[in-house]
């Protein structure tokens, strides 16, 4: 594990209508992450905003609001 999975743990996974999915960013806080996935959701689109802990094997813990 780096640094920045240490230090940016949390991420905003965007996935669209056609089911790819593509990491948004990586956060501090779950609530700095929290606050982007909102934001990007709020905007009309038909793609689903969530976001996730980093895990020490990979992405873990999504949390779909």
């Amino acid at each position: 594990m780096n640094d920045s999975t240490v230090t940016l743990p949390w991420l905003v996974i965007r996935e669209d209508d056609n089911g790819n999915r593509y990491r948004v960013g990586r956060y501090a806080t779950r609530a700095e992450a929290q606050k982007i996935a909102d934001s990007l959701d709020g905007r009309g689109h038909k793609q689903l905003y969530w976001v996730e802990r980093l895990g020490q094997n990979g992405p873990a813990a999504a949390t779909h609001d």
